[in-house]
């Protein structure tokens, strides 16, 4: 596997441009530089190293004292310079794993720091009766790591398990948004398939620029039934750079795979070698933030976590730190796993703030206690988020209490089976269902403020006289 992932950099690579090239009109965010003007140098970013070398230090890495930037000539339209900025020979770190679960380690051959390229699309617009391209060049010189795996992989679903890893992995220390939808992540497999017993990998299809986990699984699934397919008719698999089609369901030759030489790489002559020395190494290392692979096993023995629940709090770095901000104010730790991953977080979206830790932790403390009960608590937390105000305030607001009562919750029982006394007949016929159908009867009796526990004995203790 080969991964780009762009780094979280104010500027670019290499000159002051923006790097936010996503909120920019076409071509807002360029200059002579990341245009490749003659007479123009280029100046390295420090925080786009730093971060390189913080995800090489999280990976597990050996850090380069000594690198150097090459020049990887080929020419494409979305390369202004006809040549990018890239690292051949001493990439800034080697080596290195990435545990992908179940005991599952992915070595690491690479990883290192090159520029971006500029965006091609193809639009409508006719020009003397040909269908024109537009380039883009605002990407160009964004600050891009590649990193590199050995061929570890053995299936899509590896592949899969791999990619998503490793963006948790690029997200919890800060290094790249790694969103696959925006372009932040690419995903590049190298797929080859080789007879059973045989020691020699066989020859191998790139894979290119594939933006979502699910079309990368599609995607090496159907190359690896097409390189069988070849092999058993007699026919060979050739070394090529294979799209995706999503309508099509295929992967499609986009051209012959090129090898290192055709790039002609040589030192970069505008840029020094890059020294790195053993105080910033150690800066970076101190500045990193607990893993996720080590978040997860500590959720899941400090606070009785499965591992199901822990790996989506730790998915994402600001929702592990709520929760555990959320239980810092007192909240049972399974319970706020439930409240954040069920309801909090998915009503958030994208546009509205979660509650505080303590608003939270202060609505379990009521939802445990029988002051209202789950269902009452969903609603003032809806709303709550809606609103931005604190769930507390809504349950006081709404008047929202559960009825626990065991005279009160008898009344409501023997007034929904005078409603229905179908229900008690197909009860009492060995039909489990009604006892359901009633239950839900009492709810919306109600208005879903019962105690559903305790209305479920009294019921059943009714029906069974």
């Amino acid at each position: 596997m080969e991964v780009h992932a762009q780094l979280r950099t104010r500027t670019k690579m290499f000159c002051g441009c923006s790097s936010d090239y996503l909120a920019a009109g076409p071509n807002a965010n360029v200059c002579e530089v990341c245009m490749g003007m003659p007479g123009t140098l280029p100046v390295i970013n420090r925080r786009a190293v730093e971060k390189l070398i913080a995800t090489g230090l999280a990976l597990g890495c050996e850090v380069s004292p000594f690198t150097k930037f090459d020049r990887k000539n080929y020419f494409y339209p979305d390369l202004p310079k006809g040549y990018q900025i890239s690292q051949y020979d001493l990439p800034l770190c080697r080596g290195g794993q990435l545990d992908i679960g179940d005991g599952r380690m992915i070595r690491i051959t690479r990883v290192h720091l090159e520029e971006d390229t500029g965006k091609l699309g193809h639009g409508t617009e006719q020009l003397h009766s040909a269908t024109r391209s537009f380039v883009d060049f605002n990407r160009s010189g964004v600050p891009l790591m590649e990193i590199v795996t050995e061929p570890d992989l053995h299936s899509a679903a590896d592949a899969q398990a791999y990619a998503t890893t490793l963006r948790t992995l690029l997200r919890h220390i800060g290094a790249s948004d790694a969103d696959m939808e925006k372009g932040q992540l690419r995903a590049e497999a190298n797929v080859s398939v080789r007879r059973v017993g045989d020691p020699h990998l066989g020859v191998k299809s790139e894979l290119k620029n594939i933006n979502s986990f699910r079309f990368l699984v599609k995607a090496i699934d159907f190359e690896i039934e097409r390189q069988i397919a070849l092999l058993e008719s007699g026919r060979t698999v050739v070394q090529e750079t294979r799209g995706w089609s999503e309508p099509e369901q295929r992967t499609f030759s986009q051209r012959s795979k090129e090898q290192a030489e055709d790039y002609r790489y040589f030192p970069e002559p505008d840029l020094p070698p890059l020294v790195v020395g053993k105080d910033m190494i150690d800066a970076i290392a101190a500045l990193l933030p607990e893993l996720p692979a080590h978040r997860v096993d500590r959720f899941q023995s400090q606070y009785g976590l499965s591992e199901y629940d822990a790996r989506l709090l730790v998915d994402d770095r600001a929702t592990a730190d709520y929760f555990e901000a959320v239980i810092a104010h007192g909240a049972d730790p399974k319970q706020a796993a439930n409240w954040v991953i069920g309801d909090a977080v998915p009503t958030v979206g994208e546009s509205l703030t979660l509650p505080t830790p303590a608003a939270l932790a202060e609505l379990i403390r009521r939802v445990s206690s029988g002051e209202v009960n789950r269902d009452q608590g969903r609603v003032a937390l809806t709303k709550a988020i809606t609103e931005g105000r604190s769930p507390a305030d809504v349950i006081d607001e709404l008047g929202l209490r559960q009825i626990s009562d065991a005279n009160q919750l008898s009344d409501i029982v023997e007034a929904v089976l005078a409603e229905h006394s179908q229900a008690v007949v197909d009860f009492k016929a060995g039909k489990q269902q009604a006892m359901g159908f009633l239950m839900q009867q009492i709810k919306a009796k109600t208005g879903g403020s019962a105690d559903m526990a305790a209305a479920s004995k009294i019921l059943r203790e009714r029906l069974i006289r």
